[in-house]
């Protein structure tokens, strides 16, 4: 029986976004934002998004603490605290505004501080960055201090878990072994999205940063770049994301464009070549248009010519929905209704084990 290398494969598909957008704001998205970036992708989107967002208000150090009343207050009145805050359910502890600031601190739930979720360090301390919102949010102190300057990373074996369950560990997230930090389920695409945001907004201003394990300058490094994209899709914006954005841009007069259009970040740093595969395999399976409606094509290169050679489709869990004889190529498939619209995994097998492997997006 052949098996995938299910870790591997994840890093490079993205689930399907969903957006509600019933929510108070505080200052909408004007309209015509992002008129100089509609139908670009890579770079030069990159660069139309930093055109439209920089050179925002900056707000001091010292503000952010009255800001963090605006942009993450509870229903309750109480701190909106992702490092401790647990979606529908009861957090360990929850933090009243200004009583509660930090301070000294010996453990988890005795104050809240200011948490720079792309660490100083990582830009030297500089100015606007130091106090960007956008990247600024309030979270317990001991989480915070424990958090360090760690990269974000899915956690193989951790060596520190915090109450509502962020991890502290060896990293699990290909391409990379250090140290990482793991915030909960709930807030990872949160996290994801501030920094992209921080990699265009200071895209071409980030030239004498130190950067980290995760990021060059302010750009996130290839194995930071596919667990984020991964983070964003798996954890759609939400409507706190969104009034928090709409908070933000009342304040320091810009928006995150990842929040706004999360299609941005797969046009930036995706594969949108249409004609995808994983180089992991020994064969190239090519998977074409893509995104796809009813139908789509495969085709293959390969040196070998087994007798038996199947398509398989399955969703992300591994459930396989089609299978198709492919000893002929190129070879076109009718998804029909088969297939919703979503993100898939196909699969070339001979019977023993995968020969090769592609996403395949239906729209």
């Amino acid at each position: 029986m052949f098996s995938i290398n299910r870790s591997f494969v994840s890093a490079f598909l993205l689930l399907t976004f969903s957006i509600s957008m019933s929510v108070t704001v505080v200052a909408q998205i004007p309209a015509g934002y992002y008129q100089g970036a509609e139908g670009l992708s890579g770079t030069q989107l990159q660069e139309a998004l930093h055109n439209i967002i920089k050179g925002h208000t900056v707000r001091s150090y010292s503000q952010l603490w009255t800001d963090f009343k605006t942009t993450d207050k509870k229903a309750n009145g109480k701190v909106w605290d992702m490092y401790s805050d647990i979606p529908g359910g009861t957090p360990p502890y929850e933090y009243t505004f200004s009583s509660d600031q930090c301070g000294n601190y010996s453990g988890e739930g005795d104050c809240y501080n200011r948490e720079h979720s792309f660490p100083a360090s990582w830009f030297n301390d500089q100015s606007p960055m130091y106090s960007d919102l956008f990247q600024l949010v309030p979270t317990d102190g001991y989480v915070n201090n424990r958090r360090s300057n760690y990269p974000f990373g899915e956690v193989g074996v951790a060596s520190w878990t915090s109450l509502n369950g962020c991890l502290v560990g060896s990293s699990a997230s290909v391409g990379y072994s250090g140290t990482v930090f793991e915030p909960s389920d709930a807030y990872k695409g949160d996290f994801a999205r501030n920094i992209l945001y921080m990699a265009t907004r200071y895209y071409t201003e980030d030239g004498n940063w130190p950067g980290s394990p995760m990021v060059d300058g302010a750009e996130p490094l290839p194995w930071a770049r596919k667990q984020l994209l991964l983070w964003h899709a798996a954890d759609p914006v939400s409507e706190k994301e969104i009034a928090r954005n709409d908070a933000v841009y009342g304040l320091q007069h810009n928006r995150n464009p990842y929040i706004d259009r999360p299609e941005f970040a797969e046009l930036i740093w995706g594969d949108q070549s249409g004609i995808n595969h994983i180089d992991q395999y020994a064969v190239k399976l090519f998977v074409y248009p893509n995104p796809a409606g009813e139908t789509v094509s495969f085709d293959y290169v390969s040196t070998s010519t087994p007798a038996q050679r199947r398509l398989l489709i399955t969703d992300l869990s591994g459930r396989q929905l089609m299978a198709v004889d492919a000893t002929t190529a190129p070879l076109t498939v009718n998804l029909g209704s088969e297939l919703k619209a979503g993100f898939y995994l196909v699969e070339l097998t001979d019977g023993r084990q995968v020969l090769g492997c592609a996403k395949l997006i239906k729209r």
